[in-house]
């Protein structure tokens, strides 16, 4: 099961339950503990995550002065090393006898400038808070985990997307499975894009019927480059795209790339800008302005509330084969606030509310994970 309880203390002494996240994680670090930045061949584990019973959604609660403590904190409390055969095996006793949603698996791409310890942590987060009742996996590149080393960190995540390609193709045959969904954040998007990408060329454009949603928060990757990615995927993914105007990570990855526009970055006040994204067939959620994102504006759609909700609202959703897809611009979507929940609008949307929940696919001061 992806998540349990485990009892406890709170500080006046009453039992409160903390929730245990299992993950499963094909990572191509050399080493774990210190990030090289070289890509090596894959390697598969479990752990599991404690989250404390006062968790705030959005928040990723970790010591700064207190000692490290599972009443108060996301704490590691458990790993264990696999080999292949194993994790493919361990995979599918988790989904077997499940039913619905429950048996389906969200792979999480993390970004550029991410640790091992920081990618486990934002996995559970999501999990707790979008209220993913399926199979978890993680899917960490060997990122430096440094702000100057953005070019390091393009190439390492280059290098992944053979190991990629392959976890996903593996977990579209796993026995019993329902859906596979990919959520990846800004340059994991490319990653996980290129990957899907490979496995089309392959013949595995939907991965045996069992690929789900492909949601790309704050992607990093040229509209260029993403308009071809999508000419060889086709229609085989349902593809959602969670972008900001004012996402200065993303505006300085724009810089050094030569002034190039960044998907992640449109602008859907641009009717230009608007017009090409709806030509592709995408989803878009604008999230320019929303509230609950960190000094950079790149972090909101694991920091907003109301993001993660729609991301939860989006994985509950039926089988994409009971429904039909279309696409098309809603001049309708429903603007939220932190303190509304989500409501589900038409499939296939273009919003141009700070948020809308996911329709049908066609602070802080620290460095910015891109």
């Amino acid at each position: 099961m992806p998540s349990a309880s485990l009892p406890s203390t709170s500080l006046f002494g009453e039992k409160k339950p903390a929730t245990l996240v299992q993950e499963f994680v094909v990572t191509t670090r050399k080493d774990l503990a210190s990030p090289t930045g070289e890509a090596g061949q894959a390697k598969f584990l479990t752990t599991t995550i404690s989250v404390p019973p006062g968790h705030e959604p959005g928040v990723i609660e970790r010591p700064r002065i207190t000692p490290e403590s599972k009443r108060r904190h996301f704490v590691i409390v458990g790993q264990r090393k696999l080999d292949e055969a194993q994790f493919n095996s361990e995979i599918a006793a988790q989904v077997s006898g499940r039913v619905g949603v429950s048996r389906d698996v969200l792979v999480f791409i993390h970004g550029f400038n991410t640790g091992y310890d920081e990618a486990r942590f934002r996995l559970a987060q999501i999990v707790t808070d979008s209220g993913f009742t399926g199979v978890p996996v993680l899917f960490t590149w060997p990122s430096r985990n440094q702000f100057l080393a953005y070019g390091s960190d393009r190439e390492s995540a280059t290098a992944s997307r053979d190991a990629l390609e392959k976890l996903l193709r593996d977990l579209g045959q796993t026995p019993g499975v329902g859906r596979v969904h990919v959520l990846a954040h800004s340059m994991g998007t490319f990653l996980a894009m290129e990957a899907l990408r490979q496995n089309a060329i392959a013949g595995y454009p939907n991965l045996n019927g069992k690929l789900g949603d492909v949601m790309l928060a704050a992607p990093d990757i040229d509209l260029d480059v993403f308009r071809s990615q999508l000419a060889r995927i086709g229609k085989a993914a349902q593809i959602s795209v969670f972008a900001a105007a004012d996402d200065r990570a993303l505006s300085l990855s724009s810089t050094l790339a030569g002034d190039r526009q960044r998907v992640g970055a449109l602008n859907l006040d641009d009717p230009k800008q608007r017009e090409e994204i709806a030509r592709l067939g995408v989803r878009v959620y604008d999230l320019t302005a929303s509230k609950g994102a960190d000094l950079f504006r790149h972090g909101t759609f694991a920091e907003a509330p109301q993001v993660v909700r729609a991301i939860g609202a989006q994985l509950a959703e039926p089988r994409v084969e009971d429904r039909q897809a279309q696409a098309y611009v809603d001049e309708e979507a429903i603007k939220l606030t932190l303190t509304q929940p989500p409501a589900t609008p038409p499939a296939g949307s273009v919003s141009t509310s700070p948020l809308a929940p996911l329709p049908e696919a066609t602070g802080t001061t620290s460095p910015p994970k891109m």
